[in-house]
């Protein structure tokens, strides 16, 4: 029975893998949880699988998770106590579900303890993948592939070596607003990204998805992950999402995994592999599937896309800077505070204003990180007039 902590257990991925052990008791053992805010859901998930240890955002969430839960749990808070379940839960995975750079510390300080980090938090390795890999590397802890597209890659690498791969081809959706013009895109809003076609996401992640910006940071983790060059990795915009990703060949053979649109399948074999385990999840019925699709991406239409690649190959601190202007303008569009359109004039301007340094330590990155954010919170202010 493997022992699992999940950062970030109230959100899409958390729900998503508590399914996943609900499916398997016999197999996964819930010893840590975390959440911001999200307190009753967070009580209700405590009083199902008694974690040992869970951590909230604030005292005072504590104190009023503790009112909520009948268990002997033990409740710590903050930042601390988010490094507290991450680390002395007493996991031998540790689940990074959190949202954004936040969960850079946690990642580093679990693989540091010498824990599996099964890693769902693309920020991370945009941010500062460098350094991530580099501890990985050096520590007992594996860091292992969460989402669809790098658990596909994953899979069609097994059993090969990185030396015959021509190129991977990294699949996408298009996002919600895939078939929509730039003019049209003008006028869209926040609920109108939220919609997304195929996928169950969180709301940070499918507003990444319509502007392309998701795969772009899919594209930056699959560098790091299989330490392959931004030239041997491509997009493609599948819009059914069946096919997960591919792997190419010197050959010309392809493998690719598929499977339905379903995050879980994904999340199980990160968790369990190389065994798989038994489920009860949609498969594909090819007697249902008349035609798939493929194209290219258009970097024109989704300029986010390309805003990746180039910070990817201009390395250090510039990757740090394209995530947290991000990061703050994906949130200011979901409040209503700028238009869809504005999210990519936020990133160019703060990634132009941005003189890189290379080869940058952990206090840099989290110091260019901060400054990024403040720069790109001054253009959102000044585009309000």
């Amino acid at each position: 029975m493997k022992k699992i902590a999940i950062i970030g257990a109230t959100g899409s991925i958390g729900t998503q893998t508590l399914d996943v052990i609900r499916q398997h008791p016999e197999a996964f053992e819930v010893v840590g949880l975390t959440a911001q805010s999200r307190v009753k859901e967070l009580a209700s998930f405590v009083e199902e699988f008694k974690p040992a240890k869970v951590a909230v955002g604030s005292k005072e969430k504590a104190k009023e998770l503790q009112t909520l839960i009948s268990t002997s749990t033990t409740i710590v808070y903050g930042e601390e106590g988010l490094m507290e379940v991450a680390v002395d839960s007493g996991a031998d995975i540790v689940l990074m579900a959190i949202i954004g750079s936040a969960g850079i510390l946690p990642t580093i300080e679990a693989l540091q303890a010498g824990k599996d980090v099964a890693i769902a938090n693309k920020e991370t390795l945009v941010a500062a993948g460098e350094i991530v890999i580099d501890v990985a590397r050096r520590s007992k802890g594996e860091l292992i592939a969460v989402d669809s597209e790098h658990s596909a890659i994953f899979q069609a690498l097994s059993g090969q070596s990185l030396e015959d791969v021509s190129r991977l081809i990294v699949t996408a959706s298009g996002g919600a607003f895939r078939d929509k013009t730039r003019e049209e895109m003008a006028h869209l809003t926040a609920i109108d990204a939220l919609k997304h076609p195929n996928w169950a996401m969180g709301d940070k992640i499918t507003i990444d998805s319509a502007t392309l910006m998701n795969k772009g940071f899919e594209v930056m983790e699959a560098h790091w992950l299989f330490d392959i060059s931004y030239d041997k990795i491509d997009v493609l915009v599948h819009k059914e999402s069946y096919i997960h990703s591919i792997v190419e060949y010197h050959d010309g053979s392809m493998m690719a995994q598929l499977g339905a649109p379903d995050m879980r399948v994904a999340i199980q074999y990160a968790l369990h592999h190389p065994r798989r385990l038994k489920s009860d999840f949609k498969r594909l019925d090819w007697t249902n599937i008349a035609t798939m699709h493929f194209e290219q991406p258009d970097f024109t239409r989704f300029p986010c896309l390309r805003y990746c690649y180039e910070a990817g190959r201009a390395g250090g601190t510039m990757p740090a800077v394209l995530n947290a202007s991000n990061e703050v303008a994906n949130a200011r569009f979901r409040e209503g505070k700028i238009g869809f359109l504005d999210i990519e004039k936020v990133i160019y301007e703060t990634m132009a204003q941005h003189t890189i340094s290379s080869s940058p330590s952990l206090e840099e990155i989290l110091a260019v990180d901060e400054e990024a954010r403040r720069i790109a919170e001054g253009m959102v202010k000044a585009s309000q007039g």
